[in-house]
């Protein structure tokens, strides 16, 4: 085999390479390309994401205003329960004392 030869195989052989690496980039790009109505989709789902996320975090912001709401609400509640408890504490106390009284008034009269 002479230089010239060997010049020629060496030149289809890159030619060969570069054909065969074009036609795989050109088969990749088809399969992988997004044709322009899935476009559209993905913008349409990217902006439906989007607003659901909003929606979420809204959903969240309330969730938990209402729990501090209901937290302040029960403290509340129970304060008032411990306050009435006391004062029915007193009242049985007070009621005790007027009966040992009246008893007391009975023995004695």
């Amino acid at each position: 085999m002479n230089r010239t030869e060997f010049t020629i195989v060496i030149a289809i052989i890159l030619l060969a390479a570069f054909a065969l690496g074009w036609f795989t980039y050109w088969l990749l790009h088809r399969f992988t390309r997004v044709a322009g109505g899935d476009v559209a989709e993905m913008d349409r789902l990217a902006q439906s994401l989007h607003e659901a996320e909003e929606t979420r975090d809204q959903a969240i912001l309330y969730l938990e205003q209402r729990e501090a709401e209901l937290l302040s609400q029960n403290a509340q509640t129970d304060a008032e329960l411990r306050a009435a408890m006391e004062g029915l504490r007193d009242a049985r106390r007070e009621a005790e004392e007027m009966r040992s009284y009246i008893e007391r008034m009975h023995a004695n009269g």
